[in-house]
């Protein structure tokens, strides 16, 4: 008798929107954007926004989609989704969750829970309604509560957390903060500006130098004129 093995599909999506509002999505692109800028230099960082993570191989039914996640030790390119027995069963360490305004507490409690239980080793929940912070950390096996979040800096990223009047605030280890696409628009339009004054300035110093230097030699000439080695002035 021939026994067939059905294949089992993950699905790519949960049939969930990314975010319900433009404050949740411009934060969750500033926050993935952030973390890939922060190690685009390391192969082995994996960073994405709301791809699904299926932890258990046969399970489809059990997953989550991280609004963003960083897997260390797994290499940069493109996934329909994270299937983590496909990927040396390395768990995301980092997850973040921006909270929606339709988001009940029940539902931050069963995510939370599935963090705890497949092994992510940091935790942040941020709801810029209340413009309000949350962070676990795995000690001894478990996602323990950190306190107080103003001015943590994170163990796996290196970068600190802030709240201002504006909201959230992540700074890199090098004191950048992160920045949305706008805002680094913005820093470039700057920066070619001042490029450019830079350049202007160096022209107008080569050109007084140049001046001078004419004004020099006519001296120069006038000098042997009068049968005067400049060089001896």
């Amino acid at each position: 008798m021939q026994v067939t093995t059905e294949q089992i599909i993950y699905p790519c999506s949960d049939g969930q929107p990314m975010a319900d509002s433009t404050i949740q999505y411009k934060l969750i692109v500033k926050i993935k954007e952030g973390c890939e800028s922060l190690f685009k230099n390391d192969p082995n960082v994996f960073v994405a926004a709301d791809l699904l993570w299926y932890p258990v191989e046969g399970r489809p039914d059990i997953s989550q989609a991280p609004d963003v996640m960083v897997i260390f030790g797994r290499p940069k390119g493109d996934r329909r989704s994270y299937l983590q027995f496909n990927e040396d069963n390395i768990a995301p360490q980092v997850a973040f969750e921006i909270r929606s305004h339709n988001d009940r507490q029940t539902k931050m409690y069963k995510k939370l829970s599935f963090y705890n239980r497949y092994g992510v080793d940091e935790y942040y929940l941020y709801d810029p309604e209340n413009n309000d912070l949350s962070g676990w950390q795995r000690i001894e096996g478990n996602l323990e509560i950190i306190e107080p979040m103003e001015g943590w800096v994170s163990p796996r990223l290196g970068v600190r957390f802030e709240l201002g009047e504006a909201g959230l605030e992540i700074y890199r280890p090098d004191g950048q903060r992160f920045l949305s696409y706008a805002e680094l628009e913005e820093q470039g339009e700057l920066n070619r500006q001042r490029a450019e004054q830079e350049a202007q300035r160096a022209e107008q110093e080569a050109q007084r130098a140049e001046q001078e230097a004419q004004r020099a030699e006519r001296l120069a000439a006038k000098l042997r004129e009068l049968n005067i080695d400049p060089e001896s002035i």
